[in-house]
């Protein structure tokens, strides 16, 4: 095989599935995006108790605490593809029936925190079918730049399109972004149900398999999983930094940096955009270096620029270390992905991620509580230097894996 066939296997055709299930994914993320902008500025129509509109965030992370693990093992009992589809179509029933209820100036908070945490509990099964659907579209040896792309566009819409144009929904009326989101994730259902169902590669059911049964052996391969073992430790213990990271970011700009909301701006702009560039290198990373190296040497670099952020008072090293972490991000996130969907049987896929999720999930609430407690013991730059050390543990538990 010459060097460009070897690239062109590497890469997965646009034509047939993974086209339509990439134009899903990215039309599904900008209504997303649109939701999320728009569904804080009407908690704050609603109420000024910061508690209160903190609280509709908090709704979209219990769900995967309290369901991500049956989501997997329901995604590895059923037809992915219909179960995509039939979640999509009741995600923009139910997204319709609440732009309606805004549109009659029916909102409410209590409103606010149902639809928030239905969403993401339909989520759970939504996003671990898909995770499990990817391999049967594309061959095994395109899966790395399979997941750089589709994670590349989500993070393009996400942060460069969808916000701009909520402004402009809103000048039409209050219920617009949702009335749009509801749209995308019709045409979302459309286009997975499009799909050509293939022949399962899943082993049949033992007789008598329950739920509960299968979750606990979704978590006990998991664990005997040295490479995903290894991954999820440092992943969970990543994700405790970044909820303290993130929680307290604008407090860091804002208070610490003294750069106002304009300097906020741009540095959630850069993580956007160093997001997006990391999607573009991932795949060469892990050519490069191998995916284990690849994860290994985007958290060195992370916890660097953590280091910078909360060592040096000013915003262009903040913008810089911020574009660099979202380069690495990225990198890290698509092998990681990457290396779950090549070291999982396909039969358990959907628990093995739901899983990794759930626990990884964990950690970003009790991150965002010792971040606000660090900020008010030491100072809004307290937080960078936490998710530094929380980093390191994280990155030398990756060590023992690395040939």
């Amino acid at each position: 095989m010459t060097a460009t066939e070897a690239a062109q296997a590497r890469t997965p055709a646009w034509r047939g599935g993974f086209g339509r299930l990439w134009t899903a994914a990215v039309v599904s993320k900008f209504g997303d995006s649109l939701q999320m902008a728009a569904m804080p500025l009407l908690a704050a129509s609603l109420t000024d108790d910061p508690l209160l509109i903190a609280s509709v965030t908090a709704c979209g992370y219990l769900p995967w605490l309290l369901f991500g693990l049956l989501g997997g093992a329901v995604a590895d009992r059923v037809d992915q593809r219909r179960a995509m589809w039939a979640v999509d179509l009741l995600r923009g029933a139910l997204m319709a029936a609440f732009a309606v209820a805004v549109w009659l100036d029916l909102g409410s908070m209590a409103l606010l925190f149902g639809l928030a945490f239905t969403l993401t509990t339909l989520q759970t099964l939504f996003d671990n079918a898909a995770t499990a659907l990817l391999p049967s579209l594309v061959p095994p040896e395109a899966l790395g730049s399979a997941n750089a792309r589709l994670m590349t566009a989500q993070q393009i819409v996400g942060s460069f399109l969808a916000a701009p144009v909520v402004p402009a929904l809103l000048v039409v009326g209050a219920a617009m972004p949702y009335a749009a989101d509801a749209a995308t994730y019709v045409v979302a259902a459309v286009l997975v149900a499009s799909l050509r169902a293939g022949a399962s590669s899943r082993a049949p059911r033992a007789a008598g398999s329950t739920l509960r049964g299968e979750i606990g052996e979704g978590l006990r391969t998991l664990w005997r999983d040295r490479v995903q073992r290894g991954l999820c430790i440092a992943t969970t213990l990543c994700n405790v930094g970044m909820g303290a990271l993130i929680a307290t970011l604008v407090v860091h700009v804002t208070g610490w940096l003294d750069a106002g909301n304009g300097g906020y701006a741009a540095v959630i702009t850069a993580a956007g955009a160093g997001g997006a560039v990391g999607g573009l290198l991932a795949r060469r990373f892990s050519e490069r270096f191998g995916r284990i190296r690849s994860v290994f040497a985007a958290g060195i670099v992370q916890t660097g620029c953590l280091v910078a952020m909360g060592s040096v008072r000013e915003l262009w090293v903040t913008i810089t270390s911020m574009a660099v972490f979202g380069v690495m991000g990225m990198v890290w996130n698509v092998n990681r992905m990457t290396l779950t969907q090549e070291r999982s049987p396909a039969a358990m896929l959907g628990r093995i991620n739901s899983a990794f999720r759930t626990l990884a999930v964990a950690g970003a609430p009790l991150g965002a509580l010792l971040g606000g407690a660090a900020a008010a013991a030491w100072g809004p730059n307290a937080p960078a230097l936490l998710t530094a050390v929380l980093f390191v543990p994280a990155v030398a538990s990756l060590t023992p894996l690395i040939n």
